[in-house]
């Protein structure tokens, strides 16, 4: 007997969603732990390290129930975080949810290209929402300090190349985003 002792962490499930994944009923699981550190997060208590250790986990054998009992009622499932490309399991993870005839919407910030590369190029992935923080000239502290304004690049043109439906968004907040890095932003 194998014990999967590298399982997704799921540190929350919404069972229903008719907003997250754009014209799908869907369910959102959450994932702890994220790279940046947004003044901004609304899921702060995902983020950080000392928060994370207080929140029970979903474990994916109850995950995986829920889903099989919602079979011809939802759509899909929405992955979000934290930064859900953190998790070491997430290509099995979305696999999984895909063999059981789900659609899979992944939302991601974008700082890690090569593991986006690897769920696209494997057909994990029907949806994906990617957080562009702010303009190129305000990235890195909109992010925390994080240095991460290539990878981001990197991971925009992946999904430019029409290989998924995606959608960039942008949470706003002042005095972070100015009407001038707003245009920035969009060029």
């Amino acid at each position: 007997n194998c014990v999967n002792i590298r399982a997704m962490k799921i540190a929350g499930l919404q069972k229903l969603t008719l907003l997250d994944y754009p014209g799908k009923t869907a369910a959102t699981v959450f994932t702890p732990g994220c790279n940046f550190r947004c003044p901004f997060c609304q899921n702060i208590d995902l983020v950080l390290p000392a928060t994370q250790k207080d929140l029970p986990l979903l474990s994916e054998e109850d995950f995986f129930s829920f889903l099989n009992k919602r079979k011809g009622l939802l759509d899909g499932i929405c992955i979000t975080g934290g930064e859900p490309t953190l998790q070491p399991d997430l290509t099995q993870f979305c696999q999984q949810i895909k063999d059981q005839g789900f659609l899979v919407k992944l939302d991601t910030n974008g700082s890690r290209p090569e593991i986006l590369e690897r769920l696209l190029s494997l057909g994990c992935l029907d949806y994906v929402a990617m957080d562009i923080k702010n303009s190129p000239s305000r990235y890195a502290e909109t992010c925390g300090g994080i240095d991460c304004l290539s990878r981001v690049r990197d991971s925009a043109a992946l999904l430019m190349d029409g290989t998924v439906d995606y959608e960039f968004r942008t949470t706003v907040c002042a005095p972070l985003h100015t009407p001038r890095d707003m245009e920035e932003l969009g060029r």
